[in-house]
């Protein structure tokens, strides 16, 4: 039987004639992984922390939250990861000011750290302010102590806090809604998180921390940092804690980005703020693995991968098959 090469008859055992091409019909596919969607969140900023006098703390803004889909990304090319650690809450009995919170980076995205709660302002340095950050920190008690401004397309303003009869520090903006100022007798919330689905399970980040209550020598409740119904992620509730009944302001959700707690204040007592919540990164394409770094799930078909801590994301190596 004859083998046809170049519309020649070949009888004799040549395994490769001069010449010889692939048959008609043959071609490259190529089989590397060109796009990713993200989730990026930067650390949580930290509550601010009371002071003798009442002076109420204001809750910390949530780290910046960054997504998209169809980010262009090159095979066999490593990208750092960063993920935020969440800001130093303000500490007693230094009536500090909430410290913001550390960013989160994936390639070219960059998530800015949420800004910290603010503290008693009569020390050196010290500031009423909520910081500006990924979301804004809420501003102390007290008038003329407004919240910290958020950036544009992460997060939102925070909340200012108020002098009497309010006695409340402003809630921390969050990615999904600005902080609530303070109300009468109450902290200001914090402002929502936002949903993502990336992890594969929709979760809610970037919640801005509650501002603390000053209400005389008796606990106060103090703003709390709602996240969507039946979503307890991106807590970060300051001031009063009707379950551990502490009057130091909670921590903000780890790996979350949520903002820490403003803490209470109560006369001749100081307390601490709550610590911000760390950020997250999470990476995720369609099909089967075909990356390394962070720790790997899958879900409806896609690949994921999750860092809640600094790593390194690499596609495999492209590759081409002849059909």
């Amino acid at each position: 039987m004859s083998v046809k090469f170049l519309n020649q008859n070949i009888t004799v055992n040549t395994v490769r004639p001069t010449g010889f091409k692939f048959p008609v019909g043959l071609g490259a596919t190529f089989q590397g992984l060109t796009s990713v969607d993200y989730l990026v969140v930067a650390g949580g900023g930290g509550g601010g922390g009371s002071s003798l006098g009442g002076f109420s703390g204001g809750g910390g803004g949530a780290g910046g939250f960054r997504t998209a889909t169809g980010f262009s990304i090159a095979a066999a090319t490593p990208y750092s990861i960063t993920v935020g650690a969440g800001g130093p809450r303000g500490t007693a009995p230094q009536y500090e000011f909430g410290l913001n919170g550390a960013n989160s980076v994936f390639s070219s995205i960059t998530s800015t750290g949420g800004g910290g709660g603010g503290g008693y302002p009569n020390v050196p340095g010290g500031s009423g302010a909520g910081k500006n950050g990924g979301s804004g920190g809420g501003g102390i008690h007290g008038p003329s102590n407004p919240g910290g401004i958020g950036t544009p397309g992460q997060g939102n303003d925070g909340g200012a806090g108020g002098g009497a009869p309010s006695y409340g520090g402003g809630g921390g903006g969050g990615s999904g809604a600005v902080g609530q100022s303070n109300q009468t007798s109450k902290g200001g919330d914090g402002g929502i998180g936002t949903a993502s689905p990336l992890s594969g399970t929709p979760v809610f980040y970037a919640g801005g921390g509650g501002g603390g209550v000053y209400v005389g020598t008796t606990f106060g409740v103090g703003g709390n940092s709602p996240s969507g119904v039946g979503a307890p992620a991106g807590a970060g509730n300051g001031g009063y804690d009707g379950t551990a009944n502490t009057a130091t302001g909670v921590a903000g959700e780890r790996n979350q980005g949520s903002g820490g707690g403003g803490a209470f204040g109560a006369g001749p007592s100081v307390y601490s703020g709550g610590n911000g919540g760390s950020g997250i990164v999470i990476i995720r394409y369609a099909g089967a693995q075909v990356a390394t770094g962070g720790t790997y799930s899958s879900s409806g078909g896609n690949s994921i991968h999750t860092f809640t801590g600094d790593g390194t994301f690499t596609a495999n190596s492209s590759t081409f098959s002849i059909n």
